[in-house]
């Protein structure tokens, strides 16, 4: 028409929250609000209060920061090696030079030219002199964040309001994770625990950030929460079951080396839950958006319809999202993999074992968290969307069928014109005769009921009444 519209969007599309009913949003709020405060309360309760780290000089060495100055390469007795004098430029000698010797190069590593940055190991060893320099590692700072930026800039761009806020709640997760999660894993508190509880508040804060305080964004949440529970029920199960011990990676045999007093099997439910958040996320808050908009195509559809038409989607979606869950455990462990075939070790002996097991089963759980993930927000999501409607709530996004997009409505959304022009009395129904002329008479007769009229058929030069001629035209 020839006013301003507005078109209207779902909360997870960064519009408006959809209309519910006072009781719906009661029922939203006693099923989340017992995981805030689980939540909240483990928080307080496993807060790290002593943090147990250790400084590198402690553990003998430090690093430090230097450039290539010059590098060259010969042949040594076992492999190639390389003589590398390093400018220092941090740490005690900054500013002077370092010159290694004999510095061995491991398969398929390149041998540092000048100008490359790198960091340095510092080593102090009593009975000498000058502390012992060895390459550790090189600096990757400046492409990182410039990969980062990249990252950031791509995500807002495309996303708008809601990566910004997805970005927000990314950097807030990281942020438990490093001051709450790893120090109170360190601090010998139960690493289920402690994941149950940084995933539930991550949850919180991701969610409700990127797509806003709605119903439909408290519905995938519900979802989440739920599937969060099932997934560290089943890998409590399986890892009992398949006797796993979390000691099948290095950095696990190290941390009990340097002493540190953790649970490595429970270490290994912790990551497991952990893992699976993101694509938690991802599958609940689209099945979520998909009922409610199914609900907003056909608002007259019950909740089972809206169940089915919800699960429909979710197998399409579940398949995609498994096989990304699954071959990301597989990417990581490819290097294993490939150890074990050229072993010549027998399939089931090598998938059965304690290194590949692990990250089987990681990813079965996982790929299991998933899949009810799906049947679980479909029928919260049903439940609410028809709930909602039989109390009383409004379209959760406005039935503004064909307007918004410029297409005339369906008759059926239209209501009854009436005109009192002369243009529109053609359609108007003849009076009965009886009623017209009625005839006197000289007995009482009882009178007949007069006949309904007939609707007259419209006729082909009808032309339709100002006011409806002009909402189409403009």
């Amino acid at each position: 028409m020839g006013g301003t519209h507005s078109h209207s969007h779902g909360p997870l599309e960064g519009g408006a929250d959809p209309a519910a009913s006072r009781r719906i949003r009661l029922i939203l709020a006693a099923l989340t609000i017992p995981f805030l405060l689980f939540g909240l309360v483990g928080l307080a309760v496993l807060w790290p209060h002593e943090q147990r780290s250790r400084s590198n000089t402690e553990m003998g060495f430090e690093f430090v920061d230097a450039r290539v100055e010059t590098s060259t390469t010969r042949a040594c007795e076992l492999a190639p090696c390389a003589d590398v004098t390093f400018r220092i430029l941090n740490g005690p000698e900054a500013g002077t030079t370092v010159r290694v010797e004999n510095f061995f190069l491991t398969v398929g590593m390149q041998a540092p030219v000048a100008g490359d940055e790198v960091v340095l190991t510092r080593t102090v060893i009593p009975g000498l002199a000058k502390p012992a320099y060895n390459l550790s590692d090189y600096q990757r700072t400046s492409p990182m964040l410039f990969l980062l930026a990249l990252f950031v800039v791509a995500t807002i761009a495309v996303g708008r309001r809601s990566g910004a806020g997805a970005l927000v709640g990314l950097g807030v997760s990281y942020l438990l994770l490093a001051t709450f999660a790893l120090p109170a894993i360190l601090g010998g508190r139960d690493p289920l625990l402690v994941a149950m509880v940084t995933g539930t508040l991550i949850m919180f804060l991701v969610l409700y950030l990127a797509s806003g305080i709605n119903v439909r964004t408290t519905t995938a949440l519900v979802g989440t929460l739920l599937a969060i529970c099932v997934t560290a029920l089943l890998a409590r199960v399986f890892v009992t079951a398949t006797r796993l011990t979390g000691l099948s990676s290095e950095e696990a045999v190290m941390l009990q080396l340097d002493g540190v007093s953790i649970s490595l099997s429970g270490l290994l439910l912790a990551g497991i839950v952990i893992g699976t958040l993101g694509a938690l996320n991802d599958v609940t808050v689209t099945q979520a958006s998909a009922v409610w908009e199914v609900h907003r195509a056909n608002p007259s559809q019950g909740r089972a319809d809206l169940y089915r038409a919800g699960m429909r989607v979710g197998r399409d979606h579940i398949a995609s999202t498994i096989d990304t869950l699954v071959l990301a455990y597989a990417g990581a462990s490819l290097p294993l993999l490939l150890l074990f075939s050229q072993a010549n070790r027998p399939f089931g002996r090598s998938i059965t074992g304690e290194i590949i097991a692990e990250e089987v089963v990681r990813a079965l759980v996982g790929s299991l968290g998933l899949i009810a993930s799906v049947p679980i927000t479909t029928f919260v999501a049903a439940a609410v969307v028809s709930a909602d409607h039989a109390f009383g709530g409004e379209l959760p996004v406005g039935d503004h069928r064909g307007l918004d997009d410029g297409e005339p409505p369906h008759a059926t959304d239209l209501p009854p014109a009436t005109s009192t022009t002369n243009t529109g009395r053609a359609n108007e129904p003849k009076p009965a005769k009886a009623h017209m002329s009625p005839q006197p008479s000289t007995t009482r007769k009882t009178p007949k009921t007069p006949k309904t009229p007939k609707t007259p058929k419209t006729p082909k030069d009808w032309t339709p009444p100002k006011a409806e001629r002009d909402f189409w035209n403009e």
